[in-house]
């Protein structure tokens, strides 16, 4: 390779950081300032630059800079600087670079973009990409259901990328062994299909057989190409996600991260928060804001706990109420969906059945001891409403994990002083300690970066065939477990601060389940030396 695709290629890029002698050996003599640098004074040097930007957009395209020239001391410098970059790399900033994506353009960041018309390119555009590179992860979107901001064509390809350095900073996953692929399925958004800058295919989406065959034909050939694949969707639409991912749970090694990630981080949050209370999740009556795809694949997951934990299938379901668009779902409420359909109530439950339109109505109905939002309907828990909930148990847990920040269902400051410092908050966004008559709460962020790239860590260092349920529930109680019960206003669930030292907890646990229920492809004995095996640390 010559000296100008070496600078070129982020992944061999230095800058400055070569030494003399690799200088001499691959040409590099007078392309570069002569000074030599360490990784740790390039960061130095960086971060001072990023101080500069007056704002997160700013900030992010900074980094992204940075990431597209020198993947390893974008690495190094995150590393250092994980709950500041955190916000700035991934949600809620991230969302900006999605809504602007094609007017800011500047390069590929190595994804490959798959067009639904055109699955001729599958294989090559895939085999171009990876560029000879042993891929173990790809993170897939097809940019439908983004939380919080839909439908976004091929702009969502922010997503898979910005997923894949998560990855990478909390659980060490090898950036040259993962690829973020966008599938172009067209978009619904009416401004995008009128954007004359707008780099997607210029349709509305396509329904139907030809897009499942397509689904096919890219699982089909990412397994030829990359045999010990994780295979991770993101932010398919609501007709899409489960059913995609229950298509393919059995064959592959697959995860859907809005079903099942933000599932286990609530599962966790929840765990985290009954340790606190001192009670047992098989007694709480559970109530989802907000049913799509996010709210049931929680529910799907507490459901699966409460029948781990001894009770029956039916028992389990009573534990739940699902509230969406209509209100409380019914078994003959119109447009269920597949997921919603097993959680539904009968009319029979409630003398005024008509009326649970509006959440305060079903809260003064259920009495739930536990709430989660994924409405994006900012403000809906009102005082009204969590003061009615605080009534009838000592310890509510609220979680209201909508996100961007202007979309929460509630601030976890209202909750804390609404309930006169009872309820036990998790938020879906970065939370500031609230300080409540002497005590300082601090608030657990649901953040499914606190599990998912443990989750893959462990899978791929275990070689296990396919991820579980027990290696999920392993997973969340992993980090549930964390919580010290002896600190006032202890939160329910680890900083984000301790992203990668929480994650090697999450893939020990996963990797263990794995073996330990013989679900691994080769024998692995030792799942921590595995683990520590397979860890990428960003050094020169």
């Amino acid at each position: 390779m010559d000296s100008i695709s070496i600078l070129s290629n982020p992944f061999l890029n230095k800058g400055t950081g070569f030494t003399q002698v690799e200088r001499d050996k691959l040409s590099l003599n007078g392309l570069l300032p002569p000074k030599i640098q360490t990784i740790e004074e390039q960061a130095t040097q960086t971060y001072g630059q990023f101080t500069t930007k007056v704002n997160d957009l700013e900030k992010r395209l900074f980094l992204m800079q940075i990431f597209n020239e020198n993947r390893t001391l974008f690495y190094f410098l995150f590393s250092q600087h994980i709950e500041e970059f955190m916000p700035i790399v991934y949600d809620p900033t991230i969302a900006q670079t999605i809504e602007t994506y094609s007017h800011l353009f500047i390069q590929t960041q190595g994804a490959v973009y798959l067009s639904v018309d055109r699955p001729q390119d599958i294989a090559s555009a895939i085999k171009s990409a990876a560029n000879n590179r042993d891929i173990k992860l790809i993170v897939v979107s097809d940019a439908e259901g983004i939380l919080g901001i839909g439908d976004w064509g091929v702009q969502g390809v922010d997503i898979a990328v910005g997923k894949l350095m998560v990855y990478t900073a909390a659980a060490g996953i090898n950036p040259a062994e993962v690829l973020p692929v966008i599938i172009d399925d067209g978009t619904n958004r009416d401004s995008l299909l009128k954007d004359e800058l707008y780099l997607g295919e210029r349709h509305e989406r396509i329904r139907g057989e030809q897009y499942d065959n397509f689904i096919d034909k890219f699982v089909d050939e990412v397994e030829e190409q990359f045999p010990d694949l994780y295979l991770h969707w993101e932010d398919f639409g609501r007709g899409n996600a489960a059913r995609i991912l229950d298509k393919y749970k059995d064959r592959i090694t697959t995860f859907n991260d809005d079903i099942q990630g933000t599932g286990i981080i609530v599962l966790a949050g929840i765990l985290g928060a009954l340790k606190i209370s001192g009670q047992k999740l098989t007694d709480q009556k559970y109530i989802s804001f907000g049913a799509g795809t996010a709210g049931a694949g929680i529910v799907n997951r507490l459901y699966e706990e409460m029948l781990v934990q001894g009770l029956d299938e039916d028992e389990a379901k009573s534990h739940f109420y699902l509230v969406d668009k209509q209100g409380l779902l019914f078994e003959d409420t119109p447009d269920l969906t597949p997921e919603q359909k097993p959680f539904t109530r009968k009319r029979s439950e409630f003398n005024n059945s008509d009326e649970l339109t509006d959440l305060l109505s079903i809260v003064k109905a259920v009495n739930p001891t536990i709430m989660v939002g994924t409405s994006t309907q900012s403000g809906a828990f009102t005082k009204e409403i969590v003061q009615e909930m605080a009534k009838n148990t000592e310890r509510p847990i609220i979680f209201p994990i909508s996100n961007p920040t202007k979309l929460m269902e509630a601030t976890a400051e209202n909750i804390i002083k609404w309930t006169d410092g009872r309820a036990l908050v998790a938020t879906g966004v970065p939370s500031q300690p609230v300080k409540y008559n002497g005590i300082t709460y601090e608030i657990g962020q649901a953040n499914n970066a606190l599990v998912y790239p443990g989750l893959a860590l462990g899978t791929i260092a275990s070689t296990a065939k396919l991820l579980t349920d027990e290696m999920i529930s392993a997973a969340a109680h992993s980090l549930g477990g964390i919580v010290d019960t002896t600190v006032p206003g202890a939160a329910v669930l680890p900083p984000v601060s301790k992203l990668n030292i929480f994650s090697r907890n999450v893939a020990i646990a996963t990797g263990e389940k794995a073996i330990v229920t013989k679900n691994n492809k080769h024998n692995v004995t030792d799942i921590e030396e595995a683990i520590d095996n397979l860890k990428w640390t960003p050094k020169y």
